[in-house]
């Protein structure tokens, strides 16, 4: 590690506007830039996942890697294609998998970024003596002179923020990243795209998770599970005082806080409060149902401290684009902890990622594992 090259940086390149801006801007900065591709899964094959409505034209796609191939040969970047599609398929596309069948709904991208995209990428990236990688994410890694921990902040663009998908990197991995976007909004990477001539200034981005390209969980999780439709239909609607009001599809086909395609009319707006899959059962209620006092979850990964000490009162994120609401955490032992919130907060799904800040710090993370009534 100590004989790697701390000039040279490799970028990890998907053909999209932000990674290749991105690797503009460290060549200016005087780094020697080498680009690499993932290529995570195919439509076909080995990790192979269907639901090709683009016809391989979004991510992992022919398309992306002639992209990022281009751009690296017009700015005279050496460029790799590698394959981690086989970490893929083991660490994420199981989990994806597994959580849903245990009545839990994942978040593959938080994975995805620890394991596959930060340590299997830097493996690649030691190959090469490069000591540092690279991304176009919207977050920013700052040292902490007094405390000599790597802390994960927000990126300066609000709308375009990452970092709750990245609190599971650890500190090992963040004294080795750069993210050149960070003090950047999307509008000024695109115009600097526009100035470098880059064929990507104005590419769309993908919203949907890249292995369900056509956005259908129900698909793919048919698909890749056998005989699931006969395993887990017909099980029980509940209503939160256990009275049956009707019968489910299957209960993996189901998230905390859904509304929509439960299939009868109830005459006033309900959701789903709670997924049981011991009992392949679903539990209905109304708004005020969704309401919890707090959260328990596992996995924990501290960015800003080495542990806790005593409780944290911090702004706490349930999922991606959340807002935030107030509360306090408080470390149970090194893998677990727990979330009081100041007000109740509604639709705490087990197996999404919960995620705490004080100011722009991100102080860490982890994966939600039960409601706190």
């Amino acid at each position: 590690m100590k004989n790697l090259d701390r000039n040279t940086v490799v970028v990890a390149m998907s053909g999209g506007v932000d990674s290749s801006v991105a690797a503009i801007l460290l060549k200016e900065q005087g780094y020697n830039v080498i680009g690499m591709t993932m290529k995570l899964w195919d439509y076909e094959g080995y990790a192979g996942v269907g639901g090709n409505i683009n016809q391989e034209s979004g991510c992992c796609s022919i398309d992306s890697f002639n992209d990022a191939r281009r751009i690296c040969g017009y700015f005279d970047f050496p460029y790799y294609l590698v394959n981690f599609s086989r970490e893929f398929h083991k660490e994420v596309i199981t989990d994806f998998i597994d959580e849903y069948i245990a009545g839990r709904t994942p978040n593959p991208c938080v994975l995805c970024n620890t394991k596959i995209k930060w340590e299997t990428f830097l493996s690649e990236s030691s190959k090469l003596n490069s000591y540092y990688m690279a991304t176009g994410h919207y977050a920013e890694v700052v040292y902490n002179n007094s405390t000599g921990r790597y802390e994960l902040h927000k990126g300066e663009d609000d709308k375009k923020d990452q970092s709750y998908a990245l609190w599971g990197l650890k500190q090992e991995s963040l004294a080795r990243t750069v993210f050149p976007l960070a003090k950047l909004k999307k509008d000024e990477v695109r115009k600097i795209a526009e100035k470098n001539k880059i064929i990507t200034a104005q590419k769309p981005e993908s919203q949907e998770i890249c292995f369900v390209p056509d956005n259908n969980y129900h698909r793919f999780l048919k698909e890749n599970v056998k005989n699931l439709e006969k395993q887990v239909a017909n099980g029980p609607i509940k209503t939160t005082d256990g009275k049956t009001v009707g019968h489910h599809k299957g209960y993996p086909f189901y998230t905390i806080g859904q509304r929509r395609g439960l299939g009868m009319g109830f005459g006033k707006p309900v959701y789903v409060v709670s997924i049981d899959a011991d009992t392949n059962t679903v539990v209905i209620g109304n708004k005020d149902d969704l309401n919890v006092r707090g959260l328990r979850a596992n996995n924990l990964n501290l960015i800003k401290y080495e542990k806790l000490t005593e409780p944290l009162h911090a702004l706490i994120k349930i999922r991606y684009n959340d807002t935030g609401r107030m509360g306090t955490v408080i470390q149970k032992d090194k893998n677990n902890f727990e979330v009081i919130f100041d007000e109740p907060s509604e639709a705490v799904t087990p197996g999404q990622s919960v995620v705490f800040y004080v100011g722009i710090e991100v102080v860490g993370g982890g994966i939600i594992q039960e409601k706190i009534l």
